[in-house]
C-alpha cells in the first residue's frame, strides 16, 4: 500500500492541509481562518482549480441545519437571559435551598446544564447563566479555582447533552448514521457525571447568610413565574408532541421549534425585552460558531475531494483497539483544542466508520466520544469553554491551577467515556 503513487500523494495533500493549517495558527488567526486555509491549500493542491469556489460553496451549506439551530436556540435563550429570567430562577433556587447544600449544587446543575443542551454550545451556558450562577457558588464560600472547575465541566456536559449534540451530529452527517436514538445515551452519563462533579467539587460549600448570596444577584422587578414558565412548556410541547402523535402532529425541526418558542418567550415579557437589541446581540455572539460550522463542512468537502477523509479513515479503521483506547483520551480532546467542533469530522466520521466495520453500536460510542471531546473544551490552542469561563467569573490565577481543580472530575469523565466504547453492545438498552 505505501509504494502506491494514490496513496503518496494522499499524504502529501494531508502534509500540505496540516501545513497550511499551523501556517495560520503561528500568525495567530482565528482557528476558523486557519481551516479555511486548510480548505484552499487541500483544493489547489489536488488540482480542484477554480472549481474550489464550487466545493467550499457547496461545503458551507452540509451543516446549514446546525446553524439555524445555534441561531434561535441561542436567540430563545438571551430573551430569556434579558427577561431577568436567569436571576429569577438562581434567586429561587438560593431561597428554597439555602439550608440544603447538595440540592442547591443539584439545581444550579441543571440551570447551568439547560442553554448548552439546548443550544448545542457549551459557551453558551456560559455567556447566559455563568456570571449568575457564580455569584451563588462564591456566596457559598468556593474558591474560584473551584467555581471555575464547576461552570467548565457542567458547560462542557450541556454540549454533549440531548436534543442538540454537535459532535454526533456532525459525525452522523458525513456516514449517512441518521441522529436518532442518542437521547438517553447522552442524558444518563450527563446526569450521572454531572452530578458527581458538582457535589465532589462544591462539597466543601455551604450559604452562611442568605441576604448576602441575594444581594449578589439583581433582582427582576414585578418578573412572576408566568413570564420564565411558557416559553419553556412550549419547548416541552412542541419537543414531545411529534412522539406522542406521530401521525397527527407535524415534526417542526429543531430550528422552527425554537424559532417558535423564541416568539413565545418575547410574547411572555414583551415589555421587558428589547428584540431588535437582543437579536443582534446573538447574530454577534455567535458570529464565531456559526462561522466554525460553516468552514467544517468546507473542510470535509474537500477532503471528500483529495482523499485525505478516505486516508484517515484508513488509518483508524485498521488500528487496533487496545491503541485507539490508549490514544483517544488523548487524540479526541487535543482535536476538539485544535480544530473546535472539526474534531467531529476530522476524527469522528472514520470512528464511525471503525465502530461499524467491528461490531460496536455507533451511538452508544459516539455518545462516549463526546464527554472526550468536552473535555478538548479545555485544550489549547482555542480553550474555548475553559477561556470564557475565567473570563466571566473573574478568575485571576493561574490556569494550571483551575486545571487541577478539575483533574478529579476529568478523570472519571474520561473512564466513563472509554467504558462507554468499551461496553457499548451491552449498553444499547439505552437507546430504546
Amino acid at each position: 500500500m505505501t509504494n502506491d503513487p494514490v496513496f503518496t500523494t494522499t499524504i502529501i495533500y494531508a502534509i500540505v492541509m496540516a501545513g497550511a493549517y499551523m501556517f495560520g495558527y503561528f500568525l495567530k488567526f482565528s482557528i476558523e481562518i486557519c481551516l479555511f486555509f486548510a480548505v484552499v491549500a487541500g483544493g489547489l493542491v489536488a488540482g480542484a482549480g477554480m472549481d474550489v469556489f464550487r466545493h467550499m460553496a457547496e461545503g458551507s451549506v452540509l451543516f446549514l441545519d446546525i446553524g439555524l439551530i445555534f441561531i434561535f436556540a441561542t436567540l430563545f435563550m438571551n430573551i430569556i437571559k434579558a427577561s431577568g429570567g436567569t436571576e429569577y430562577v438562581v434567586r429561587g433556587i438560593i431561597k428554597t435551598f439555602h439550608t440544603r447544600k447538595n440540592l442547591m449544587l443539584i439545581f444550579l446543575m441543571a440551570v447551568i446544564l439547560i442553554p448548552g443542551a439546548l443550544t448545542g454550545a457549551g459557551s453558551i451556558s456560559v455567556l447566559v447563566v455563568g456570571g449568575t450562577v457564580a455569584s451563588a457558588l462564591t456566596a457559598m464560600g468556593l474558591e474560584k479555582k473551584i467555581v471555575a472547575a464547576i461552570i467548565f465541566i457542567i458547560s462542557g456536559l450541556s454540549a454533549v447533552a440531548p436534543p442538540v449534540n454537535v459532535w454526533a451530529m456532525m459525525a452522523c452527517a458525513g456516514t449517512a448514521v441518521p441522529y436518532v436514538g442518542f437521547t438517553w445515551p447522552l442524558l444518563a452519563p450527563v446526569i450521572i457525571l454531572g452530578l458527581f462533579s458538582v457535589l465532589y467539587l462544591g462539597r466543601k460549600g455551604k450559604i452562611t447568610d442568605k441576604n448576602k448570596a441575594l444581594a449578589e444577584i439583581p433582582e427582576p422587578k414585578n418578573l412572576t413565574v408566568w413570564n420564565v414558565l411558557p416559553p419553556f412548556l412550549a419547548l416541552i410541547f412542541l419537543l414531545a408532541a411529534p412522539r406522542i402523535w406521530p401521525f397527527s402532529f407535524p415534526v417542526l425541526g429543531l430550528p422552527l421549534t425554537f424559532a417558535i418558542c423564541s416568539l413565545v418567550a418575547w410574547l411572555s415579557n414583551v415589555k421587558r425585552v428589547e428584540i431588535v437589541k437582543v437579536t443582534k446581540d446573538t447574530i454577534q455572539q455567535l458570529i464565531p460558531l456559526v462561522t466554525t460550522v460553516i468552514v467544517v463542512g468546507m473542510l470535509i468537502q474537500i477532503m471528500s475531494f483529495n482523499g485525505t477523509k478516505g486516508l484517515l479513515s484508513l488509518a483508524i479503521v485498521t488500528a487496533p483497539m487496545a491503541l485507539l483506547y490508549i490514544i483517544l483520551p488523548v487524540v479526541i480532546p487535543l482535536s476538539e483544542g485544535l480544530f473546535a467542533f472539526g474534531g467531529a469530522v476530522v476524527l469522528g466520521i472514520p470512528l464511525v466508520w471503525m465502530f461499524n466495520a467491528r461490531g460496536i453500536n455507533p451511538v452508544i460510542a459516539l455518545s462516549g466520544l463526546s464527554l472526550l471531546w468536552a473535555l478538548g473544551d479545555a485544550m489549547p490552542p482555542t480553550k474555548l469553554i475553559a477561556r470564557l469561563t475565567v473570563t466571566t467569573i473573574g478568575y485571576k490565577g493561574k490556569y494550571n491551577a483551575f486545571l487541577k481543580s478539575c483533574l478529579v472530575p476529568w478523570i472519571v469523565i474520561t473512564a466513563a467515556a472509554l467504558l462507554m466504547i468499551a461496553f457499548s453492545n451491552p449498553l444499547d438498552f439505552l437507546m430504546g
